[in-house]
């Protein structure tokens, strides 16, 4: 990895200060998005060429503006004025169609590219999870996902060709003023090398820190409001609106605090190149008066040329409005190879096995923590087939964890935990899974119908089975009442269901599943007493030869258990 560069880190106020260092240096970040570009290097380089020879149109129509000018004034006698206008009306329509064609190929490619940047992000999410998700908030993923990728779009669309317009234009100028005096060479290579090397690098060294800043903020700010939408009944509820509502006008001000630096920044790189630009207009103007002084006979390539160096600066002004915003392009590239480049907790090893069955589970001295806290020690616990294992404590003490490494969410740090007898990080993840049903506190419910959320985990099960898995998990009355009933389409995030709905949704999935293994982590939370005792009488008698692991702080779910565990001291003690 390229070493860092040093980072001002945000403050809590949108001030920073200089405490860290970016993780990417801006070479690696160019090199990485230039690397991305392999599927879609030939709309690309077609966009390149367009971009170059619609500028060098450009040039041409100045020049031959000229020279149409000075042949009408009769200054110019090679050629007709007539042979000029054409010359100039192949340019026009060059540069007209060059920049179609430029839009048209760099933006084909940009939405290629950020389409499968989203795909490959989800997979790597997908890996990733559920860590990531302890990790990051909800609504700053999301952001990247959307925000940050979308941001991205300005480097293949708007950056690839102007970086290679302002190396070419400047060149050819160079060339033609050599042909006219070598004093335009000296004037003009200096302006270039500050409007075209130098400002643009320090500009992106001086607004990355501003960039960065911005894109967190922006991340943080949309999470909030994420967090703050769907949860607005509680909101509600508590009277927090106010409060949720300053914090949102808090954290808006701040970022509009660094919107504000990142728009000075952007008008003074903005600025810089034009006066240099001009300066370089003026010190022509007087070398056109000397030469025509000191030899007329040139006075009029030297009108030309003066047309066609002006127009040869229109790349350096596209070069410094993708420069600006570079600025949040670069940060949202890092904060996406922030995510990417992560390694998953758990990985399937290269030689595992498929797990053929789920009949029992041991674990042996497993010890386990997230970072330096330790929620296990030496944890030794048997579970066999038929089994129903209660787990109770104190919450926030590992309860939820004991189930997560079971489905290998987190690896253990010490120890093992055998499931049919083989050590789960000897299997594949797959059928590790295949053979664990998880039910968890509060399902997820996508916008889908009813049958295919039931059906989730089973995509090609009967409307006969997914029926069966409902009743059993007592939703099939309520999802009969529904407009279309099992066809019905639900909201997103299943607004359209009560909270107990919803958790039966998860149930019936289970059911669904019939897998030799069922972990639930309060499946009965928000159920009521009837409901409940369907689903304990349910799972009592047609699960019998199924290992069944119940997290709950109701006894009364828990009474078909024959083994209760309580976690204590990094513990699992019998009850």
């Amino acid at each position: 990895m390229a070493k860092a560069a040093v980072k001002n880190e945000l403050n809590v106020d949108g001030t920073v200060s200089s405490t860290r260092r970016h993780k990417y240096g801006l070479k690696e970040i160019a090199g990485r998005l230039i690397g991305m570009t392999k599927g879609q290097r030939g709309f690309i380089v077609f966009a390149t060429i367009a971009s170059i020879v619609g500028n060098l149109a450009q040039m041409g129509l100045m020049g031959f503006g000229a020279a149409f000018i000075l042949s009408c004034a009769g200054r110019l006698t090679p050629g007709h004025p007539w042979g000029w206008c054409a010359a100039m009306a192949v340019c026009a329509v060059l540069i007209g169609v060059m920049r179609y064609i430029e839009g048209f190929a760099s933006h084909v490619a940009a939405y290629n590219l950020l389409a499968g940047m989203r795909t490959d992000l989800f997979h790597r999410l997908r890996r990733l999870s559920p860590a990531i998700m302890t990790e990051r908030e909800t609504g700053d993923i999301i952001s990247v996902a959307i925000g940050d990728i979308d941001t991205i779009e300005s480097f293949f669309a708007h950056t690839i060709g102007p970086m290679f317009t302002v190396i070419l234009l400047p060149v050819a100028a160079l060339i033609i003023a050599g042909f006219v005096h070598p004093l335009y060479v000296l004037i003009l290579i200096p302006i270039y090398i500050i409007t075209s090397v130098i400002i643009p690098l320090a500009g992106m060294k001086a607004g990355r820190n501003i960039g960065s800043a911005y894109r967190t903020k922006l991340g943080s700010l949309k999470s909030f409001i994420l967090e703050t939408v769907f949860g607005l009944k509680d909101v509600q509820i508590y009277g927090q609106g106010k409060v949720r509502g300053d914090e949102i006008v808090k954290r808006s001000r701040e970022l509009n605090g660094i919107d504000h630096k990142k728009t000075i920044h952007r008008q003074l790189i903005s600025a810089l190149p034009s006066f240099f630009v001009y300066i370089a207009r003026i010190l022509i103007i007087f070398l056109v008066f000397a030469l025509s002084i000191d030899d007329p006979s040139k006075i009029n390539w030297v009108i030309i040329l003066s047309f066609v160096v002006s127009a040869s600066f229109s790349s350096t002004q596209s070069l410094i409005s993708v420069v600006s915003s570079l600025t949040d392009t670069f940060a949202a590239a890092e904060r996406l190879f922030d995510i990417t480049d992560r390694e998953p907790a758990v990985v399937t090893k290269e030689d595992a096995a498929e797990l053929d069955n789920a009949q029992d589970v041991l674990w042996q001295d497993v010890s386990f923590g997230y970072n330096s806290n330790e929620i296990f020690k030496n944890v030794n616990v048997e579970i066999k087939p038929g089994d129903k294992v209660g787990i109770v404590g104190e919450s926030g003490i590992g309860k939820s964890t004991f189930l997560r490494l079971l489905l290998r969410f987190w690896d253990v740090d010490s120890g093992s935990i055998k499931v049919g007898g083989s050590n789960i990080k000897d299997v594949t993840l797959r059928s590790l899974r295949d053979h664990i049903a998880m039910v968890e506190q509060s399902a997820f419910v996508y916008e889908a119908t009813v049958a295919e959320n039931i059906a989730i985990g089973v995509p090609d099960a009967s409307a006969e089975d997914i029926r069966q898995a409902a009743e059993r998990a007592g939703i099939a009355g309520v999802i009969e009442r529904l407009p279309d009933g099992y066809n019905t389409m639900l909201g997103e995030y299943g607004i359209s269901l009560s909270g107990g709905e919803v958790q039966r949704i998860g149930i019936a999935r289970a059911m669904l599943k019939n897998p030799d293994i069922i972990v639930m982590d309060e499946p009965t939370s928000n159920l009521d007493v009837f409901n409940e005792k369907l689903i304990v009488k349910t799972l009592e008698e047609q699960f019998k030869d199924k290992i069944i692991i119940i997290v709950s702080h109701r006894k009364s779910t828990l009474t078909f258990c024959n083994k209760i565990f309580r976690v204590k001291d990094k513990k699992l003690d019998a009850v």
